[in-house]
């Protein structure tokens, strides 16, 4: 049996605990017909270069993560805030039991033998599974991948 997490719904048919649909909030594209936009092209329109300020002074390295639930049941829609991280990923691979994550590194050639089945890299000591080729790239990439 699968595990399905359950939120309350506050939705005006349900009000109980329902099973939601999770998708990332994304910012909608900005409409070109809003006020404060119709007055800043009009404003910048002609001669006399930038009128108004541009904000440079950017403190957060991030933005926190919005989620937005729908309600199977009702198709009520809400979001929930999430703290903020620099990489987000929903619904990714799931890990099989036992495995761990094997990581390729490829910062210098590395010329693997069959007596050693696993190696550590001079440059960034990640573990190195044997196989039977060299690898000359400079960055390091998932071994799932290949």
């Amino acid at each position: 049996m699968v595990n399905i997490p359950k939120t309350y719904c506050k939705g005006k048919t349900c009000k109980k605990h329902t099973p939601h649909k999770v998708t990332q909030y994304k910012k909608g594209k900005d409409s070109i017909f809003a006020q404060g936009k119709r007055r800043y092209d009009r404003k910048q329109s002609g001669y006399g270069g930038q009128t108004k300020p541009v904000f440079h002074k950017k403190a957060k390295t991030t933005k926190k993560v919005v989620l937005r639930l729908e309600c199977t049941v009702c198709k009520y829609k809400m979001q929930l805030t999430l703290k903020r991280c620099k990489h987000f990923e929903l619904g990714g691979e799931k890990k099989t039991k036992g495995a761990a994550l094997t990581f390729v590194c490829v910062c210098s050639v590395i010329y693997l033998s069959s007596s050693d089945p696993l190696h550590h890299c001079s440059e960034c000591y990640a573990v190195v599974v044997f196989f039977s080729l060299q690898f000359h790239l400079s960055y390091c990439y998932d071994i799932s991948a290949i």
